[in-house]
């Protein structure tokens, strides 16, 4: 197997397969693929806990299908694009290198890797929508791609010291790494009932990828250009309401 990552802002990930080598993704990853490779749904690959996890990843935003691509008889190409402008990352995964990943970032990945729920936790249903936050974990053994949005940053943590993030710019990080969801005091009125502002306190040791575009504040920004309802634009002041602007603007990215 081999594999190239081409372009910059819109990457793409082609994975060169050997005959009877294979990749999975997500169903509705796949960006174009050779003749000579062969597609088999699974709703049981990468489940990382069975039909259990399976369902808790569907709950948490996550795919049930798994679609399989392998090359027959002949060698092949199968080719992944990014969904927003960002970059894709592969990471080793073994037994003892294991990562979390936030909710879109799991591209696809060698057959031996596993994916599960690894966090997830309800931040506020008045205020979120009740989707809450959750995180993939990548196990197994093999190779997996990632797709982290926005530009990246790489933080290498030291034992014991911890960086707070936002937690729509969580992208990745070591399982090594301790993560807890913390409030900041002092935001604390009616609008907010009482929930306060959330931060992600990741603790080393271990790296942490970090995206500085979240899917989410890019489809609140993209929102107020949407038409709503007789065509009006989703703005502060069109369609939303003042209050609604504000509220929308401050808990922009917020909900990864």
């Amino acid at each position: 197997m081999q594999t190239r990552i081409q372009g910059t802002t819109m990457p793409v990930l082609e994975v060169q397969l050997d005959p009877n080598e294979s990749v999975f993704a997500e169903s509705g990853e796949l960006s174009w693929m050779t003749a000579s490779v062969q597609m088999t749904t699974h709703t049981q690959m990468g489940g990382g806990g069975g039909l259990f996890g399976m369902f808790k990843r569907v709950v948490g935003g996550g795919s049930f299908f798994m679609t399989e691509y392998r090359a027959v008889q002949f060698p092949g190409e199968v080719a992944f694009a990014t969904k927003v402008p960002g970059h894709i990352v592969p990471v080793p995964v073994a037994p003892n290198s294991e990562y979390m990943v936030h909710r879109h970032g799991f591209l696809c990945a060698t057959p031996q890797v596993t994916i599960g729920v690894g966090f997830q936790q309800s931040l506020g249903a008045g205020i979120f929508g009740g989707d809450g936050f959750l995180l993939q974990k990548i196990g197994g053994s093999g190779t997996a791609w990632l797709e982290l949005s926005g530009e990246l940053i790489q933080k290498n943590l030291a034992p014991g010291e911890t960086l707070r993030v936002h937690p729509g710019h969580v992208g990745a990080f070591q399982a090594s790494v301790g993560f807890q969801i913390t409030t900041v005091p002092g935001i604390k009125n009616a609008i907010f009932g009482g929930d306060g502002i959330f931060l992600a306190a990741l603790t080393g040791p271990g790296t942490v990828w970090l995206q500085t575009l979240p899917i989410s504040r890019l489809a609140h920004q993209l929102a107020e250009y949407m038409p709503r309802g007789g065509g009006q634009a989703a703005s502060a002041g069109v369609g939303g309401g003042l209050l609604g602007g504000i509220v929308g603007s401050m808990l922009s990215g917020d909900n990864n």
